[in-house]
């Protein structure tokens, strides 16, 4: 009698994806305390992205993971549905972020006699029309700064679940993601908001960078290697433009502040290079740093077990409550920096940061693995495997 077939050996989970994620939501963090000098050592310095494309890239191959296999086990609808429920997960943490974030903020702006701060995180109309406000924020029309990066997941969910069962054909998938921004980017195809302008990270076009994670979780490693292999000659060019994004960048942005002016056309080319419709300039940038760091960083990489990278690891693994936590805390941040100034305050915003986003994945991991084990029902004796 011929042996059952055995199982499909599925690949071990990809810490880097967790790694890249975590070390992302840290960054979040950074760029969106203003006054923070490490800001300028992030990955908006370097190149022609930021944190946020890093993050929606490994959230599509994350979901390519997951949801690709819940379609081959259990059918479209149920994985649908569980993305469904996702969303709705997605949903309620948004408008949670959005109560205590509009509280933080319009509490601090009384106290400190800060007006400027509902101004400059749009959070004047809260003030204006509260009531008006908070209907459109439960629409998703009204997104403050720093809260249109859930919306954005949101919706981009949606349309994977719509698409889910193209996962089988990714030719088809690919083409019709691509037909979407290309539409998106020639008409200015978008979500309406109720201050006219749009949301800020139109999901019609970042849609694109999240199917391209969705394609490259479901691609077998060694297929990927083959398909998309290491050229030195690449990586050479790849180095080189990098260098000259950082440079362009920072003479553009820093420069003035040194006697340094850039010139006009140089300027007026990085203001083209928009982040609302995602730039094909951007989405380049960041497919190309996606190519050199799956290349020079291994999947057994041995530091990725180091506990300081064990760290980031967690936090990319617990990224919803994490994520909340940093809105949250850089407001904190913010309000630290503008009390104190010099190194002192700056280490200590940044590590005082870290560390609360650290005790958050901690003790989300915690929790999640004490209800799985609360959810779990113990298995009688007699159903118990045997041991070898």
């Amino acid at each position: 009698m011929n042996p059952p077939p055995a199982a499909p050996v599925r690949p071990a989970r990809d810490i880097r994806v967790d790694f890249l994620r975590g070390l992302a939501l840290w960054f979040i963090f950074i760029t969106h305390t203003p006054g923070n000098l490490l800001a300028h050592a992030t990955l908006r310095n370097v190149a022609f992205c930021d944190a946020t494309e890093v993050f929606v890239l490994l959230a599509g191959y994350a979901a390519g993971i997951a949801y690709g296999r819940m379609l081959e086990r259990e059918g479209w609808l149920a994985a649908a549905a569980r993305l469904v429920g996702r969303m709705g997960t997605l949903y309620v943490a948004h408008i949670f972020l959005f109560v205590v974030f509009a509280a933080q903020v319009g509490f601090s702006a009384a106290a400190l006699n800060q007006a400027a701060y509902l101004d400059e995180l749009h959070l004047d109309p809260f003030g204006n029309e509260p009531y008006r406000a908070l209907l459109e924020a439960l629409l998703l029309r009204y997104q403050p700064h720093f809260l249109d990066i859930l919306p954005l997941y949101i919706v981009v969910l949606g349309l994977f679940a719509l698409a889910l069962p193209l996962i089988r054909r990714p030719a088809w998938l690919l083409g019709l993601s691509v037909a979407l921004y290309a539409v998106t980017r020639a008409t200015g195809l978008g979500l309406p908001s109720w201050t006219g302008s749009g949301w800020f990270f139109n999901p019609f076009a970042w849609q694109l960078l999240f199917v391209i994670g969705v394609l490259l979780g479901r691609a077998e490693p060694a297929r990927l290697l083959r398909r998309f292999p290491w050229q030195r000659g690449l990586a050479l060019l790849a180095g080189a433009l990098l260098l000259a994004a950082a440079a362009s960048l920072n003479l553009v942005w820093h420069g003035p502040g040194f006697g340094v002016q850039a010139p006009e056309w140089m300027g007026a080319a990085l203001s083209r290079v928009d982040k609302a419709a995602l730039h094909p300039v951007r989405l380049a940038s960041v497919l190309l740093l996606c190519w050199l760091v799956g290349h020079l960083i291994p999947r057994n990489a041995a530091w990725l077990g180091h506990p300081l990278a064990a760290v980031f690891v967690m936090m990319g693994q617990q990224g919803l409550p994490v994520f909340c936590s940093g809105i949250f805390l850089s407001f904190l941040g913010r309000l630290a920096l503008e009390s104190a100034s010099g190194p002192l305050a700056q280490v200590a915003v940044n590590v005082t940061g870290l560390a609360a986003l650290i005790a958050v994945a901690v003790v989300s991991a915690w929790y999640g693995g004490e209800a799985k084990r609360k959810l779990t029902p113990a298995l009688p004796a007699a159903a118990a495997p045997a041991r070898p």
